[in-house]
């Protein structure tokens, strides 16, 4: 099957900057299809010449169904005036890389804070799967860091402070619970140990 026969529900696709409506985005949310968009590419470098590349965005469509490369590749070229290449989305840990270009040191790091979306599309979800050891170590940080023990605590702060955080704590509650069970029960012994201390001292 040749390329222009492939179908999947997931199409990514290239827009300059250049040629782009002026609000790319609303462009998109018009579009009524669930989608996320790269930060800006504006510092990219050409290997081979050395110069600047076009300033460009990396985006992604998720249909509700599965639509043919010749259907998507109309929509981007008349709806954003985009090139009318597109590609298949084979991995979301690719293309999350592929956005913020977090895999390869030979290419300038973009924030994965400027990364947006729309209709739908649940980018805090998408941002938690990709990143996660790194959010799972800035999670126990904040458990260690505020010196919490009690589960209430926790969520009270994630609610406050980190919608990314409170996802990942909602799904994984029992590791959460044990972690402050573990600091409690260790502040406890502590200080059980420090009465008795005090009181062999008393005692002498």
């Amino acid at each position: 099957m040749g390329k222009k026969e492939a179908r999947s529900n997931k199409w990514t696709f290239i827009a300059y900057e250049e040629s782009a409506p002026k609000n790319l985005k609303l462009a998109l949310e018009a579009l009524k299809v669930p989608f996320a968009l790269s930060p800006l590419h504006d510092k990219d470098v050409n290997m081979e010449t050395g110069e600047f590349k076009k300033p460009h965005w990396h985006g992604v469509l998720y249909f509700d169904s599965l639509k043919s490369y010749s259907q998507v590749s109309e929509l981007v070229s008349e709806k954003l005036n985009a090139p009318s290449h597109v590609e298949v989305v084979m991995s979301s840990k690719g293309l999350y890389d592929y956005f913020i270009h977090a895999e390869n040191p030979e290419k300038t790091l973009y924030s994965k804070d400027d990364i947006q979306s729309g209709c739908g599309f649940d980018l805090d979800k998408f941002l938690s799967e990709q990143d996660d050891s790194q959010l799972w170590n800035e999670a126990i940080d904040v458990v260690e860091q505020n010196n919490f023990t009690e589960f209430e605590e926790l969520v009270t702060y994630a609610r406050k402070n980190k919608s990314l955080l409170l996802k990942l704590i909602v799904n994984k509650t029992y590791f959460f619970a044990k972690l402050l069970d573990s600091r409690r029960y260790k502040q406890d012994e502590m200080t059980r140990k420090c009465q008795v201390r005090k009181k062999d001292d008393d005692d002498v």
